[in-house]
């Protein structure tokens, strides 16, 4: 293992496969990239890690989009808008 930062860790392909139970209980503290040829190829996160990060992006995506809507929505009139009857039957006369 080579430390990269004081909470990332690097490990090799062949050294992954060899130390997996060390490299695991390393993850749950750290950060561990796994590379190849000295590069960085994947992330190894602990779940809870991983899934506290997902939540984040979501919630960071939820808010984009209401901040994008919200925005659009002060840009429009209603008169903007198609109703759905006018939509039925644009969709009836083709």
């Amino acid at each position: 293992m080579i430390t990269v930062k004081e909470d990332t860790t690097m490990v090799g392909v062949s050294e992954l496969r060899t130390h997996i139970e060390e490299i695991l209980e390393h993850s749950r503290k750290y950060k561990v990239l796994i590379g190849k040829r000295n590069k960085p190829i994947a992330v190894l996160l602990d779940m809870e890690k991983f899934n506290r990060m997902e939540h984040t992006l979501d919630l960071l995506e939820d808010f984009a989009l209401a901040f994008l809507a919200k925005e659009r929505d002060t840009k429009t009139k209603p008169t903007d808008y198609l109703g759905i009857e006018k939509i039925l039957k644009q969709l009836k006369d083709k």
